[in-house]
């Protein structure tokens, strides 16, 4: 028995042996031949190799986003005066202006995360595009827009960011 749609490149032509009841998967390639055993074992490795790159830079992303928050917080008290409990700080972060710049960095941790925990599988492509806007995001720039700058400021005054962000580099090398 074969079960294969001709209009969709990436359907699976099923056989059905008489001789037992497990299907054997014959995934077809864009082109329409089939993929060599290989060939899906490299693409696999390569997905997970990926897939785990991405969750080493979400945790990274998590603990450089700490970190920031925190720095901010002491150079917003400086200009600003104390902030009284947890519950103002997360009202600042949220609502504030000084504390802007950093919503880029909570709302890319959470598309991984809604992209990691979706019910379709992650592709490659995917998690790649994941890892470039990673890379993109993390571009400190004295001259560049204002995240860039403020991030470039951050990564100057203090030492941790600088380390959560040499960490975070070395885990995008596109050669990792």
């Amino acid at each position: 028995m074969n079960i294969n749609n001709p209009e969709n490149k990436d359907s699976l032509t099923l056989n059905f042996n008489a001789g037992g009841n497990s299907p054997t998967a014959n995934p077809i390639g864009y082109n329409g031949s089939p993929l060599a055993a290989s060939e899906m074992e490299a693409n696999n490795s390569s997905l997970d190799l990926t897939l785990q790159q991405l969750r080493s830079v979400r945790a990274a992303l998590l603990r450089l986003h700490k970190e920031l928050l925190e720095s901010e917080r002491i150079v917003y008290e400086q200009f600003y005066g104390r902030i009284q409990s947890k519950g103002e700080f997360f009202r600042l972060v949220i609502e504030h202006e000084w504390f802007s710049w950093l919503r880029s960095f909570s709302q890319f941790i959470v598309q991984i995360d809604e992209t990691l925990s979706a019910k379709e599988p992650v592709t490659l492509s995917q998690a790649n595009e994941l890892l470039e806007e990673a890379r993109n995001l993390l571009t400190p720039s004295e001259a560049g827009t204002s995240l860039q700058k403020r991030y470039h400021s951050a990564i100057q005054r203090n030492p941790d960011i600088a380390m959560r962000h040499a960490e975070i580099s070395k885990l995008l090398r596109k050669d990792v």
